[in-house]
């Protein structure tokens, strides 16, 4: 009986490591810094151990790639605030947590919101990485090489140093998909079909920098009289990569798994998704209320737009519990005058408005 009872304790604390493993993510990597390899003190322990979040496939690369760590963590930050950005004036508006799941028990739920997430966070890395090449701040990788378009004129060069996407790309895949690639859940099961939208979220959000990037050029000539141009590859703005993947999560796909352990859609006479397009598995959960077991915050305190019909408006925002006024001074620049030469003196002037936060 005592021997029962000891395996019994030991599968129960075997599950309960695994399910913390799983609530940590290398999205921690935006909440604490990176020290820059030059900054590591000889003799010390090595950066990669110390590192929270990371899965065992993920720490192996950043050992190899130690020096790529910072730039994870600058491209999951960016993801971070961008989600943030296009999620302000809804209800879930990507709060994080003090902890290292970064955003809580709402990611444990294959939602919308979580599909955004990976995607925006996996764009994230692509777009540091990519920069951090094109600057020089990485020894495995440098400028572009992307082809010459085939549709740029004879007489404009190409050169520069463009932004290297498509090392980006391939890294951001190695390291964001090496945590879902080396789970080994039943086939058909549910554990299986959130691997695969997690697979898929990462990937079309990876697929939105690199379709993104376009041409960039520069003038020369005479007076700027513009007779050669200079062109080079260059990453879109990442609010305009926020603002493609948004419309995708408008967009996104309800799957579920067959039992031949592949994502199929719930309705058949939706489109099939492309690997652009995000994908969920599980319906939202109520984010009105603050719920534990969810990790919905709630919108109690949540500032609303009385006059807005959105969104953010206090009807919406608030569930029908109604809101609560109140009045703040907001200080803005104001009377600016142009100097000879060459600036703008402006003078602070204080205004009280009116403001709404949900009950």
């Amino acid at each position: 009986m005592p021997s029962l009872l000891l395996l019994f304790t030991a599968a129960l604390l075997s599950s309960w490591v695994q399910l913390l493993i799983e609530a940590n993510s290398w999205w921690s990597l935006a909440m604490n810094p990176v020290q820059r390899p030059e900054m590591f003190i000889i003799g010390a322990q090595p950066v990669c151990s110390q590192l929270p979040g990371l899965s065992p496939g993920q720490r192996k690369l950043c050992q190899l790639y130690q020096e790529h760590m910072a730039y994870i963590g600058e491209g999951a930050k960016t993801g971070i605030k961008e989600c943030q950005h296009q999620f302000r004036q809804r209800r879930w508006n990507c709060s994080t947590v003090d902890n290292a799941s970064v955003f809580g028990r709402v990611m444990q739920i294959g939602s919308r919101e979580t599909a955004f997430t990976y995607a925006v966070s996996a764009a994230g890395v692509v777009n540091a990485i990519s920069r951090a090449c094109r600057e020089g701040e990485l020894s495995t990788c440098g400028c572009s090489r992307t082809a010459r378009p085939k549709d740029l004129p004879r007489d404009w060069l190409w050169g520069g140093c463009g932004d290297n996407v498509e090392y980006g790309y391939r890294f951001a895949k190695e390291f964001v998909d090496a945590r879902e690639r080396e789970k080994n859940f039943a086939k058909g099961s549910e554990e299986q079909g959130r691997v695969l939208m997690n697979l898929q979220n990462n990937e079309a959000g990876r697929r939105a920098v690199y379709k993104m990037a376009d041409v960039a050029c520069k003038c020369h000539g005479v007076s700027g009289s513009c007779s050669l141009k200079t062109c080079w590859l260059q990453l879109a703005e990442f609010r305009k990569v926020g603002d493609r993947l948004k419309e995708k999560y408008d967009s996104a796909a309800a799957m579920r798994i067959t039992r031949k352990g592949r994502l199929e859609l719930v309705n058949s006479r939706f489109t099939q998704p492309t690997p652009e397009d995000l994908v969920y598995v599980d319906p939202s959960p109520d984010y009105c209320l603050r719920n534990e077991s969810t990790g919905s915050l709630g919108t109690q305190g949540r500032l609303c737009n009385k006059t807005s019909e959105g969104m953010d408006g206090c009807e919406l925002m608030c569930c029908g519990r109604g809101y609560n006024q109140f009045k703040s001074m907001q200080v803005e620049r104001c009377h600016c005058k142009f100097h000879w030469c060459c600036f703008v003196k402006c003078k602070k002037c204080a205004e009280i408005v009116d403001q709404y936060i949900c009950k």
